[in-house]
């Protein structure tokens, strides 16, 4: 008799549970033990010692607690499921980061329902999956391809924002000029609007008016 896999799901959407759990309840080898709604409500369940799961299913983009902030608590916790990463979000940078926090998997949402059943069985065999999309990109970027930037959560993109350009992007919300900005830090004017030009490209965005939003919005000033 084969060893029965226990999953436990956590998305901040209803619906999506549901959908996984009712793809889940149609491999008599999975059972699934709980869901969460909240990055909070996963630290909570599986800081109950009675309470194990062998695979996590966790979305990225969750309330109270975020699922950077889940698996890095697991992490330092030693609490150790092998998790996968189900998200909207499909930016190499964000999906290399889960990886090296120790998640086993990532699939994107649209490709779930096509995967989950195999990714749960191969991560709980201690393999990595990945759904097609995401494993092209990972096949891209080891092989040196440049990488077009993807969809990539707010907070994740702030963090991925160097000490340099955060303070360039603070000098440009006072609305000062590529001169007074390199006068200001010692760099040369030319270096100053390299810098620029990653933050538009990293933030999306199309002008100082654009990058000055975003700082206000996500409290960088």
């Amino acid at each position: 008799m084969r060893k029965r896999i226990y999953v436990h799901v956590a998305d901040d959407h209803k619906i999506v549970i549901d959908g996984i759990i009712a793809v889940i309840n149609t491999d008599n080898d999975i059972e699934v033990k709980g869901f969460s709604l909240t990055g909070k409500e996963v630290i909570d369940w599986f800081s109950i010692k009675k309470n194990k799961a062998d695979v996590l299913i966790l979305d990225i983009t969750m309330p109270v607690l975020d699922g950077l902030e889940v698996v890095k608590f697991l992490k330092e916790n030693k609490i150790r499921p092998k998790t996968i990463i189900v998200s909207s979000y499909n930016d190499i940078k964000i999906v290399q980061e889960m990886i090296r926090l120790g998640c086993r998997g990532y699939i994107t949402k649209n490709n779930a329902g096509a995967h989950i059943i195999n990714a749960i069985k191969a991560v709980a065999k201690g393999e990595q999956y990945f759904s097609d999309d995401i494993r092209n990109l990972l096949i891209k970027s080891a092989s040196g391809q440049d990488m077009p930037d993807g969809d990539i959560p707010d907070k994740f993109l702030i963090e991925a924002l160097t000490e340099r350009e955060v303070e360039i992007l603070k000098l440009i919300t006072k609305q000062l000029s590529t001169p007074e900005i390199a006068e200001i830090i010692n760099i040369t004017p030319s270096t100053v609007e390299t810098h620029r030009k990653s933050l538009l490209r990293k933030i999306k965005v199309k002008n100082s008016v654009g990058l000055a939003l975003y700082a206000i919005k996500y409290k960088i000033v």
